[in-house]
């Protein structure tokens, strides 16, 4: 069974940037796929990756990650000034990101208007 765990913006939007990467990566790391309303920064998503490859062992094989932005198709006229208004007002809370961990998510395949997420069976953990 695959879990997805929808967060919006306003639940990261007041952490750190430290903060927002260990929310997102405890969620992967609890088998769930989770859905960002909006995106993290460059900075961040280079963080998140550093800190995964930390954090890889037997039990968590990483993150796989996908960013959906609409702010980043190319508009003309009235359309540009709209979206560079809305990107001004909304900032960061345009987009999608997808976020779920490697031994879940078999592929991501985005295309700029969509994300199609293939994904795996979980083997089931022993219990101890």
């Amino acid at each position: 069974m695959v879990t997805l765990q929808i967060v919006p913006y306003s639940e990261i939007e007041g952490l750190t940037s430290v903060g927002r990467i260990r929310k997102l990566l405890n969620i992967a790391k609890e088998d769930k796929i989770a859905l960002l309303q909006g995106r993290l920064k460059k900075e961040e998503e280079t963080e998140l990756i550093k800190a995964t490859m930390e954090e890889v062992n037997k039990d968590f094989k990483g993150v796989e990650l996908a960013v959906l932005d609409p702010a980043s198709e190319k508009a003309a006229g009235l359309g540009a000034i709209r979206k560079g208004f809305l990107n001004m007002l909304l900032g960061d809370r345009q987009g999608l990101t997808v976020i779920g961990p490697a031994n879940v998510v078999k592929q991501i395949k985005k295309d700029p208007n969509k994300i199609e997420l293939l994904t795996k069976e979980v083997p089931k953990k022993k219990r101890k």
